[in-house]
């Protein structure tokens, strides 16, 4: 891209305000230094990264870099052998924690900013670099006692003589002597070292060394005799503390230097995550977003079923207007290569070319745009204009020879993937000509294949688009009554200049305008009102689609809504049956259990009463089991499964007859006619004619690949139960269970194991085996049985 057409378009107004976001002078240079780029892939990707770091800011409004500061300079210094002074070496150390800082916040956040994070990486973190620093000095900048341990010490006997110093200046300032002679009871400093205001006509009653007189020459300064060798001492501290400060700062400058390739590359990487936040920023400030980019060439596109060479704005504004800006929606090439724009003048023909043009540079640089989210930008190997009045008085240039000069320029340099703007062509020259100029002009482009857009007032240009395929007009509206501008942009219609209106409404004269318009040949008044009639006819023809496509809208709103009703209410239907049938299985298995419950109660109890109430209870429940809740109703689909004839067999699904519902069967008792079946979570025992064998509706008998027990005539029963390394709350249903199962096989004595442990398993089991009906007594075991880790059994 040609500096003068970035001037021209302005693009460097752009990089200004852009710079204005930047959060150090290093990031600042970069936004100042942006160019528009011709490579598509790293366009793509400079606008990946704006869009990460809007996204970014999405989450964390108030992300930054933190307290960075360009610091290369002062690196590269260090580099060359120069003592940094502490001040410098603060500014390295913050920079250098902020970088790593930043590097861990997005390194948190790579799965949602894996560009951002990309470059986060490649910082590096010079982590003993920032401790030596941080460990010699203070947040002020003074070296700490802590540097060196010479520093230390040195310091150390510094105040140490310092105090001894003091201590005798006070003594003779307190002593009867010392009153009589000095002029104010303190101790002050002169030249470095400690000295006593003495009254001048006292100096003779002290021997020291006078080191100044005051301006009143009413006192002088002195350093008694008697602290010399000590002030002479603390002197000499003062310089090796001086020349220790000195040899530290030389080392950690040198340590700085060292690292002067990797300073360089965080400074680098944190100025271009910096200018990302930047261009972040900038969107936020002026609602921009980032657009998608097209080849330029006029081919299949990688992004999208669209051709690539369309260039569309979608409510576009032109950066630099911000508020005052009226949108501007746009597509070129797809029916059409060039467009010409016509309409009054201060119409808004110039902005929207500019429009255009700054927006593609904009894209092009990586920069997200004013405008939609689904405006496409190709990219362009050039974008040329010939905008405004340029003309030379020194090179003897004028106005439409410096306009001819450019274009020429630009007939030698644009190719099929430049995009081209001309801004009125052909005028300031007379008008047949100018008019024949810019028809051939603009013919030239169209078979160039050129993306082309010019504005004008020459009517022969109006009909040379209209007439020819390839090309276009377009018109900045007006308000039909008062003519006055609405800077609209409609497409496919020419548009009128309006002159005689625009000079009546900046004030010129109304017998002027008059006699003007009365100049004005019939046919150009007739065109004038049709180009008039035609606008108003395009608003009318607007309004309308704009009408139809809310109605179409709203009835698609409708019809979703209404399928998002009609699903939900399907969920809502399903969600009822299975709470229903959840809910039957539950209440079901509560039955089930107070019925076993119950009968356990028989078996406990003997009395007569008692037998009398379980007998009772056991009624209940069986009506509760028989009423209408229970049974298949038509609101329960049944209508999946099938009643498969035969026997059932252990895994088939089975139809619970009472309850309506499927389940699995576990175990058949044939012995005493019950099945053992789970329904969802829920496992009970039913009678085996209570349940009916299924298949789905395919005729597949639906199986089961647990191994579950099914009970024989003779089942056989293991003489022995372990129950060691199991739960407490397990042991009491295994060891009933096991109970039940030894009883019904006939035997008459058992063994429980339950080892030593802790003896909690021992409990449980002879707590339940103490309240069990089917056992007569129990014991420990013997010796050679397992002694006290076993209990023997007697059913």
């Amino acid at each position: 891209m040609g500096d003068r057409d970035l001037e021209l378009l302005e693009f460097h107004k752009i990089r200004e305000i852009l710079a204005g976001f930047t959060s150090f002078s290093a990031s600042r240079d970069l936004a100042l230094a942006l160019v528009p780029l011709t490579d598509e892939e790293e366009v793509r990707l400079r606008l990946k990264q704006s869009t990460e770091a809007r996204r970014l800011l999405s989450l964390s409004p108030d992300t930054h870099v933190g307290e960075v500061t360009d610091i290369r300079e002062m690196v590269k210094m260090a580099a060359l052998g120069k003592v940094l002074d502490p001040k410098s070496l603060l500014e390295i150390q913050k920079t250098l924690n902020a970088a790593h800082r930043l590097k861990s916040h997005l390194i948190g956040l790579s799965h949602e900013l894996p560009l951002l994070s990309g470059l986060a990486r490649g910082i590096v973190v010079l982590a003993q670099l920032v401790k030596d620093i941080d460990g010699c000095l203070s947040p002020t900048g003074d070296l700490l006692d802590t540097a060196s341990p010479k520093l230390a010490s040195v310091r150390h006997r510094m105040r140490v003589v310092r105090q001894e110093v003091l201590t005798h200046l006070q003594a003779i300032i307190a002593s009867p002597r010392g009153r009589k002679i000095v002029q104010e009871p303190i101790i002050t400093e002169r030249e470095g070292r400690y000295v006593i205001p003495v009254k001048v006509e006292s100096r003779r009653q002290i021997k020291g060394i006078v080191h100044d007189v005051s301006n009143t020459e009413a006192t002088v300064f002195i350093e008694p005799w008697t602290t010399t060798d000590t002030q002479n001492e603390l002197r000499e501290l003062v310089a090796e503390e001086k020349q220790e400060i000195e040899r530290i700062l030389r080392t950690l400058s040198a340590e700085v230097g060292a690292f002067q390739n990797e300073i360089f590359q965080n400074i680098e990487l944190v100025a271009e995550i910096d200018l990302a936040l930047t261009k972040a920023r900038y969107a936020r400030e002026a609602k921009a977003t980032e657009p998608i980019i097209v080849a330029a060439a006029r081919s299949a596109s990688a992004e999208g079923n669209e051709p690539g060479g369309v260039l569309r704005l979608v409510e576009a504004r032109h950066p630099l207007l911000k508020k005052k800006a009226v949108p501007l929606s746009i597509e070129i090439g797809r029916h059409f290569s060039a467009l010409v724009i016509t309409g009054p003048n201060t119409g808004g023909k110039t902005v929207a070319l500019k429009t255009i043009g700054l927006l593609s540079l904009m894209a092009q640089a990586g920069l997200p745009i004013p405008a939609q989210a689904e405006s496409r930008i190709p990219v362009f190997d050039g974008v040329y204009a010939d905008i405004g009045d340029e003309q030379s008085i020194e090179q003897t240039l004028s106005t439409f020879s410096w306009h001819m000069g450019n274009i020429v320029h630009i007939i030698n340099n644009a190719t099929a993937k430049s995009l081209v703007l001309l801004d009125e062509l052909g005028t300031n020259t007379d008008p047949g000509e100018g008019s024949a100029l810019g028809r051939a002009i603009l013919l030239h482009f169209l078979s160039q294949g050129t993306m082309t857009v010019a504005t004008s007032h020459y009517t022969e240009l109006k009909a040379l688009a209209h007439a020819t395929d390839g090309m276009q007009n377009a018109a900045l509206d007006v308000d039909p009554v008062s003519l006055a501008p609405t800077y609209h942009l409609t497409v496919g219609i020419p548009g009128g200049s309006n002159a005689l209106a625009t000079a009546s409404r900046l004030g010129l004269p109304a017998d002027i305008v008059a006699q003007a318009r009365d100049m004005l040949s019939q046919s150009a008044q007739e065109i004038e009102s049709l180009l008039t009639h035609l606008v108003t006819e395009q608003k009318n023809v607007e309004s309308l689609r704009n009408d139809l496509e809310k109605e179409l809208n709203e009835a698609e709103r409708t019809s979703t809504d209404l399928k998002n009703r009609l699903r939900q209410l399907e969920e809502e239907r399903r969600r009822i049956i299975k709470q229903t049938r959840d809910q039957i299985v539950h209440e079901a298995a509560e039955l089930q259990t107070k019925i076993r419950e119950t009968a356990a109660e028989l078996r406990k109890e003997k009395s007569r009463e008692r037998i009398e109430q379980a007998k009772k209870t056991l009624a209940e429940a069986q009506e509760q089991l028989n009423v209408g809740v229970w049974q298949a109703g038509p609101e329960v689909e049944t209508d999946e499964t099938e009643t498969q004839p035969g026997p059932i067999t252990i895994g088939d699904t089975v139809w619970l007859k009472e309850a309506g519902v499927p389940a699995t069967l576990l175990s058949v008792f044939e012995e005493r006619g019950l099945a053992e079946v789970q329904a969802g979570k829920v496992k009970m025992t039913l009678r085996l004619d209570g349940v009916e064998k299924r298949t789905s509706p395919a005729g597949e008998v639906k199986t089961g690949g647990a191994l579950i027990r099914r009970e024989m005539r003779k089942p056989r029963v293991c003489l022995e139960l372990d129950l060691r390394g199991k739960r407490a709350e397990e042991v009491e249903p295994l060891l009933d269970g096991y109970l039940n199962e030894a009883s019904l096989s006939g035997l008459s004595r058992v063994r429980i194991i339950h080892g030593f442990g802790t003896g909690t398993v021992r409990q449980i089991v002879r707590e339940v085996l103490a309240s069990h009906p089917l056992v007569t007594s129990f014991q420990p075991g013997e010796q050679g049985e397992g002694g006290d880790g076993v209990t023997m059994v007697s059913m």
